[in-house]
């Protein structure tokens, strides 16, 4: 049962845990995506050679169909990825779809030449299932569906001496490609588990567990550069008489403030919010496709009124927030032009002491 265990975990989560796996498949299918774009313009160079070498070639003109059409869908495919996005299940498929053209077009070959062992549909059968990063056992099915209909095809074309050996050939190597595959997708996506453990420690803030400052602006511009985001709100907190509470009580209670704020903020911010510790005793919140000023201070003032409500500080001081609101409309393209309104907003309401939340005007 253990054994059974194992192999399911290597053929569905290439022998890792499948939370594990789906958090980094998105990385798999842009990997995918990018080798196999640069294999399709291979594929085309590769069968346009061909498709010209057939014209001089008797040897060769009888597979120049199979070469022209080879060299048409790999100029197709081409396109089609120019179009398609990085990370779509469209794009997957396209290529499982080119995995599957290239085994016909061997069978072809095959068919053609019936006296000779099918040398192409076998190098296909160890070469394919190294180039794509995807759950094995999809592949499993591809070269399994492949081997079974190219044999049953090639059973009443060629000798059954000749079609013995490709059998044993294709069930061997069938197999052996299969198990390429498993490790293949084995290294890799552990090797996507790990980038990803390495960005999220660089990208963390030890104290609070949210972004830090480089996170936080690198995400933030990422918005800002995308022309087809239009509104958005930078929310600045900064906790009110910080020296003090570190004077007065420790630097280590200090650190507790802080670090409750965080677990609070991350908790109230878990959609596509960008949340983060920008230094010291301040936060940054920005929340995207927004620009109700309404909801944003029904936002901060939630915030406001539950931080005063944490109980940390001993003999009953009380901790409180000010926050500086800017808004977002098209405009600003860097954070920091951003951050500097948001700035100037909560400094605004730090000397308030009735107004805890302000807007840049």
């Amino acid at each position: 049962m253990k054994v059974l265990k194992t192999l399911k975990n290597y053929f569905f989560y290439c022998g890792i845990e499948k939370d594990e796996y789906n958090s980094v498949k998105k990385d798999a299918y842009i990997s995918n995506f990018n080798v196999w774009k640069l294999l399709h313009f291979l594929m085309t160079a590769v069968f346009g050679v061909l498709f010209i070498s057939s014209l001089f070639s008797d040897l060769m003109s009888i597979n120049r169909m199979l070469y022209s059409i080879g060299f048409l869908y790999s100029v197709v495919a081409v396109i089609l990825f120019f179009i398609l996005k990085k990370d779509s299940l469209v794009a997957q498929l396209l290529i499982y779809l080119s995995i599957s053209t290239l085994f016909l077009i061997s069978g072809f070959i095959a068919q053609n030449k019936p006296e000779f062992n099918s040398t192409t549909f076998i190098v296909l059968l160890l070469v394919t299932p190294m180039f794509m990063i995807d759950k094995p056992f999809f592949m499993a099915i591809e070269l399994g569906v492949a081997s079974a209909i190219f044999l049953i095809w090639m059973y009443n074309i060629k000798t059954y001496s000749v079609w013995v050996l490709d059998f044993v050939n294709v069930t061997t190597f069938m197999v052996v490609g299969v198990f390429l595959n498993v490790i293949a997708n084995s290294i890799r996506i552990k090797e996507f588990v790990l980038a990803k453990e390495i960005i999220i420690q660089k990208d963390t803030d030890e104290l609070t567990g949210l972004k830090n400052k480089g996170a936080l602006a690198r995400g933030i511009n990422e918005f800002l550069a995308d022309e087809t985001n239009e509104k958005g709100m930078m929310f600045i907190l900064d906790i009110d008489r910080f020296k003090f509470i570190n004077d007065s009580f420790g630097h280590d209670v200090g650190d507790i403030v802080i670090q409750k704020l965080g677990v609070f903020l991350g908790g109230v911010f878990t959609d596509k919010e960008i949340v983060g510790r920008f230094g010291g005793d301040e936060f940054i919140v920005f929340i995207k496709d927004i620009d109700d000023l309404d909801k944003a201070r029904t936002i901060a003032d939630y915030i406001v009124d539950s931080v005063s409500k944490f109980d940390i500080l001993p003999d009953n001081n009380r901790i409180s927030v000010s926050i500086g609101i800017a808004v977002y409309s098209g405009v600003e393209k860097n954070y920091s032009d951003l951050l500097k309104k948001a700035d100037i907003a909560m400094y605004r309401s730090k000397v308030d002491p009735i107004n805890r939340v302000n807007f840049y005007d």
